[in-house]
Formats: C-alpha cells, structure tokens, sequence
C-alpha cells in the first residue's frame, strides 16, 4: 500500500475523527425535538471514509483502517481509566469533571469497541460485494447501501449492550430506530460529498479495484492479488 498518495493521510483522519467522537460522546444534544449523543454529529464521517477506502483502495485497505481504529479507540479508553484511576494531587481540583469525560463506563466502552468493529466490516463487506454486482456503476447504491447494513449492525449492537434491561423495550426500541435514522440520512445527504471524493482520489491515485479475489475475513493479513485492481485511465 506504500505506493498510494492519500492513503495513510486519510487513516490517520479517520483514527482522528473516531477518537474525537469517543471524547464528545457523552454529552447529551437537544436539536429541535431530537435529543442525540454528541458523537452522532460527527461519527458517521466515519462511514464515508469506510466508504471511500473500501472503493478506492479495496477491502484490505479498509481492513487495515478499522484495526487501527480499534485499536486506537481501545487505548484511549484504556488511557482515560487509568488517568481517573490514579489518585489527584491535592491541589489539582478538576477530579469530578476530568472523571465526567474519562470516566467510562465498562458496558459503554464494550458496546462501543463491539459495535464500531462490527458495523465497520458489515460496512466494508456490503460495499465491496455491491461493486462487483454492479460491476462499479451507481456509486449511490453502494455507498447508501452499505450505509444502511453497517449501521444498523452498529446502532443495534451499541444500544442493545448499553442499554438493555437499563430501560424498557419501548424506549430502547426508540432509541434504536431514531439513532439510525438520523445517521442513514446524515450519510445519505452526504452522498454527493462522498461521489466527489472517491472520483477525486480514484484519478489521483489511478486505480479502481474490484474485490473478485479477497479474502474477506476481518482476521486475515493476506494481501490482495493484483489481479483485483483495475488501472483508471
């Protein structure tokens, strides 16, 4: 993969922007009727760049991208424990607010690190299936498409674990289906964005690959065959 341009500057966006939204996740947003978590305004940026790595440099590279998110998102939460963990100096006195954003609860940080991982692949593989069934026309159908898997893997994983037997089925059922709504047409707003985009970048780096080969296990480390990649004239 060192032979492409943009690639490491875009995973290390992405890493950015993931970790932003862990930071600004707990604080509770009213918009007009709607009362969301701070990260939605920002975490499904990450869908589209899992959009733009799985059709402009494949589903190995997009493999590679969700593993340093994880990681990266792990340790931070790791991080943040151990700083509230350790006790102030006593004439330090921001403990109660340096633990209101560090101080993360287990089943949160689980239902995040579980959803993210899962909802990220089931976003990569739709994707990367889609554009070979359509033999790389209609970029809408895939970005759409793999939008309303993956997040609903995730939105689905992420409430469930942090908040089943917590509320009642009716307020978790709401809590699901207005999360994604607003996150399916959050990104599908954001199509013509992400059109411009990967056209962008697909002429810069001048490749368009098709994943007809790939191993599509998360785990795996293989390389994809040179035979998936197809040169942009």
């Amino acid at each position: 993969m060192a032979r492409y341009k943009y690639l490491d500057t875009l995973v290390l966006i992405f890493v950015v922007v993931l970790l932003v939204s862990n930071l600004v996740a707990q604080k509770v947003c009213r918009l007009g009727p709607l009362t969301i978590s701070g990260a939605e305004l920002l975490f499904p940026i990450t869908y589209i760049f899992g959009d733009v790595f799985t059709e402009v440099y494949g589903y190995q590279a997009s493999r590679r991208a969700i593993w340093i998110g994880f990681f990266a998102s792990a340790l931070l939460s790791a991080a943040g424990a151990m700083a509230v963990a350790l006790p102030a100096d006593p004439g330090w006195h921001n403990q109660q607010a340096f633990e209101t954003v560090f101080g993360l609860v287990p089943r949160f940080v689980a239902a995040s690190l579980i959803a993210y991982w899962v909802g990220e692949f089931a976003n990569s593989y739709t994707l990367a299936r889609l554009k070979i069934l359509t033999r790389g026309r209609w970029l809408w159908t895939r970005t759409i498409g793999s939008t309303i898997v993956g997040q609903g893997f995730d939105t689905f994983f992420v409430m469930v674990i942090s908040f089943a037997g917590q509320v009642s089925r009716p307020t978790l059922i709401r809590l699901i289906v207005s999360s994604y709504l607003i996150k399916v047409v959050y990104e599908t707003l954001a199509t013509p964005l992400t059109y411009a985009g990967v056209a962008w970048l697909k002429r810069r780096e001048g490749v368009d690959p098709f994943d007809t080969q790939t191993d599509f296990n998360p785990f795996s480390l293989r390389s994809l065959p040179a035979a998936n990649e197809m040169k942009v004239p």
